[in-house]
């Protein structure tokens, strides 16, 4: 019998790679569900190809007009209750969430509260509420499964050893298109060339959080909630080649790795298809081609938002929704050209100067978090240039 899947950010790169994987598999999965933000056309052209009971846009104008447009077999919601509605839609047994940013929180939330398997794409939900996130699954039944290359690594290695004591998580990163690039010579950098990442090919926002750092200290914190595991005990490593997606260390100093093609449609398939594996549309790794791995210390002085996302991860409550939102206001800033790369720690750095954080807050103390750092980072920007 075939699993409904509904995909949230069905046009994003994660989504069209989910849709890939399931298009080879479609003899186990059939599409439920598709979200998108803004992308209308694409929306419109996915369902008309797959079909789906449901989808919808977050923006509720061009809902409107995609819903005159598209065939009756779909029902076409708008706007954030829309996406929650399909989130929540009972014909799915798997939701995969790939939302960019915050706006992928309540979604995520009304799909748990139905008890599915989320396949967690986007890091930002365990980010801002990991405490809600983990302790709601937990209490109605619902399975989290890691779809974040590093995360799925992580959890791959972790199959069959969860009782065995973790000494450590290792998380490698590739350190983006800057990493040996000068730091005098980053005041200059451009949003294309943040964007040109040198493993992965990857939306705007990733990429750029990827060129900062910021994405690996996100990903600190989405292992600290999936895994259980002290901050302390999640280190950050730089491996170039991306080959290694993660290790975890054990108690007796046995190092568990999983490597990998530097393609995202490998950790999809793993969550669709967990606990089963099968063949994947992706080249195989040759491990005799494979240049030498090399890992390196990453460089906090040059790069402080990772810093700065451990910071926030230690103190807690609504800070880290608070480095998000304000990640999030930076990277926009900069990608419009209104900001310099190197200003986006200095933006985050303020706002979480500035916050008085709750130490255990509930989803109205976490939004309303999220609204004033977003609010606080637009007025550090305007008044500072």
């Amino acid at each position: 019998m075939k699993k409904g899947v509904t995909i949230l950010g069905a046009t994003g790169s994660v989504g069209r790679n989910a849709l890939a994987v399931i298009d080879s598999l479609r003899d186990h999965f059939s599409i439920v569900g598709l979200t998108a933000c803004r992308n209308a056309p694409l929306l419109r052209e996915l369902i008309e190809r797959y079909h789906p009971r449901y989808a919808a846009l977050a923006d509720e104008e061009q809902a409107d007009a995609l819903r005159s447009a598209c065939p009756g077999h779909t029902r076409v919601l708008g706007g954030l209750e829309g996406v929650i509605s399909v989130a929540a839609a009972s014909e799915a047994q798997i939701v995969l969430s790939a939302i960019v940013g915050a706006a992928g929180l309540q979604p995520v939330l009304a799909a748990i509260k139905k008890g599915r398997t989320i396949a967690l794409a986007n890091k930002e939900p365990l980010v801002m509420a990991g405490g809600i996130i983990t302790g709601l699954a937990q209490n109605v039944g619902a399975t989290l499964l890691p779809v974040d290359s590093e995360h799925s690594a992580i959890f791959q290695c972790l199959c069959g050893n969860r009782e065995q004591k973790i000494h450590k998580i290792v998380l490698t990163a590739s350190g983006g298109p800057f990493y040996n690039t000068s730091t005098e010579a980053l005041a200059n950098v451009t949003p294309e060339q943040a964007l040109a990442h040198p493993t992965w090919s990857m939306g705007a926002k990733i990429s750029v959080d990827s060129a900062t750092l910021m994405n690996k200290g996100l990903e600190v914190i989405e292992a600290h909630w999936l895994f259980g595991v002290d901050v302390e005990s999640i280190e950050v490593v730089i491996h170039p080649t991306s080959v290694v997606h993660s290790m975890v260390e054990f108690l007796d100093g046995s190092i568990i790795a999983q490597l990998g093609r530097n393609d995202m449609k490998l950790p999809i398939q793993f969550a669709l298809t967990y606990p089963d594996r099968m063949e994947c549309p992706v080249e195989r790794l040759d491990i005799t081609e494979v240049s030498p791995l090399e890992f390196f210390p990453p460089k906090l002085d040059k790069f402080p938002c990772l810093a700065l996302a451990y910071e926030a991860a230690k103190v807690g409550g609504t800070m880290p929704a608070v480095l998000n939102a304000a990640n999030e206001v930076a990277v926009d800033e900069f990608l419009q050209r209104r900001l310099h790369f190197q200003e986006i720690p200095t933006i985050i750095e303020r706002v979480m100067r500035d916050h008085q954080p709750v130490a255990d807050p509930r989803l109205g103390d976490i939004l309303a978090a999220d609204e004033w750092a977003r609010e606080s980072a637009m007025e550090s920007q305007r008044s500072h240039t």
